[in-house]
């Protein structure tokens, strides 16, 4: 049957952002794990109108209030019987400080309430997903405000800028790396202690990483095996390739005329790491779960964080590069930071600019939508109040050294 031609329609344009929702000061932080530290807490304590702390049970919320020197500045509150989704209001901002599986529920719980929403953990197309949803009504979804992912973000866009600014846009050999680690202050024959259940870093082991190296973009299967030696200062240290780091060239706004020779975020370890774990690494390449777990429970009841055990968190990001006319340019920024008996290093360095972040979100600073830590343009800001507050990053114009790999030929 003959029809008639159809106009093409016109393109669909995308719709305008909705006007960033008022936020009401209220703050819901969910979860009293060892990441919650005083510093961070204790911070919202002081900038937010009213902050609730949720745990399992109002006396366990109540006990790590006590414990952070924080009893009577916010409100315990306990996990039960809808409670939370009964709590939480237009305006508020929820924390959430369980476990990345939990954080799609909460965001969700979020939207529906129309409030804004705040972790540390990297974004999985499930955040992502919801977070459009959120911008549509003007809420602030807040991720990777933590350690790693987070400071390491603000590092690699205060280098970027500073490069940017001295070379310009185009670029040959151009190598960027990053390396954070938990380590124990005082290396034991392991090198290592479990904070927290060691299943999820033999797991993390067990996962493919994704980097650039020798200009191509290359995966290891086993990421120990890509393990290589990294000097920083008088120190050793050893570190490799996790995740996926690819989608971060675009994250920290490298630009398209620059060549990467390399560009690789990863783990550090003390030195001798990689001999010590030896017998962890022939478990985890079976990839038996049952052996795996096993294992896990091992080394947890071996190597566990006592009280007396002082825990570390180093960070280390570097950017080189030679311009077109063969000038050279190089940066590295360090945070090197010890725990004591008021706080263990890896609880202030998470805590801090989460709660930091939440700060610039009650004040308005921070847009509808998806953030991940702080824009290019608010880098500076954000590292300079990490500075004041004790979480240092020293610049250096120089690029740590490294060693190739001790295995493999794709270090």
């Amino acid at each position: 049957m003959p029809t008639e031609p159809i106009s093409p329609s016109p393109e669909p344009t995308a719709p305008l952002p909705a006007a960033p929702a008022p936020t009401s000061g209220t703050v819901h932080w969910v979860g009293t794990g060892l990441s919650t530290g005083r510093s961070g807490l204790g911070l919202l304590c002081a900038r937010a109108d009213r902050v609730l702390l949720w745990d399992r049970t109002a006396e366990r919320a109540a006990d790590r209030l006590a414990a952070l020197g924080l009893t009577g500045r916010a409100e315990p509150r306990a996990l039960a019987d809808g409670a939370l989704e009964a709590a939480v209001g237009a305006g508020d901002v929820l924390v959430s400080m369980l476990p990345a599986t939990e954080h799609p529920r909460l965001l969700g719980l979020a939207v529906a309430r129309r409030a804004h929403f705040a972790c540390t953990s990297y974004v999985s197309d499930e955040i992502a997903g919801l977070a459009e949803r959120a911008a549509a009504a003007g809420l602030v979804v807040l991720t990777e405000a933590g350690l790693d992912p987070g400071i390491d973000h603000l590092m690699a866009h205060r280098l970027v800028a500073r490069a940017r600014e001295a070379v310009g846009d185009t670029a040959e050999s151009v190598v960027f790396t990053s390396y954070c680690g938990g380590i124990p202050a005082v290396p034991n024959d392991f090198r290592y202690r479990f904070s927290w259940a060691p299943y999820g870093v033999l797991a993390a082991l067990g996962s493919p990483a994704r980097h650039i190296a020798q200009g191509v973009e290359r995966t290891t299967a086993r990421p120990w095996e890509a393990t290589a030696a990294h000097y920083l200062g008088d120190e050793d240290f050893e570190v490799y390739p996790n995740r996926d780091s690819l989608p971060f060239v675009a994250q920290y706004g490298i630009p398209e005329g620059w060549r990467l020779h390399t560009f690789v975020r990863g783990t550090l370890r003390n030195a001798g790491w990689h001999a010590a774990w030896a017998p962890v690494f022939d478990v985890v390449r079976t990839g038996d779960q049952e052996r795996m777990r096993a294992l896990a429970a091992e080394l947890a009841a071996r190597h566990p964080t006592t009280e007396a055990d002082r825990d570390r968190v180093v960070l280390s990001v570097a950017l080189g590069l030679r311009g077109p006319d063969g000038a050279h340019w190089q940066g590295s920024y360090l945070m090197d930071l010890t725990g004591d008996a008021t706080e263990s290093a890896m609880a202030r360095t998470v805590s801090l600019p989460l709660a930091h972040g939440v700060t610039r979100l009650l004040a308005g600073a921070l847009p509808p939508g998806l953030n991940r830590a702080a824009s290019a343009g608010e880098a500076a800001h954000w590292l300079a109040f990490l500075d004041e507050h004790g979480l240092v990053s020293t610049f250096s114009p120089t690029f740590p050294a490294s060693a190739r790999a001790f295995r493999g030929a794709d270090a």
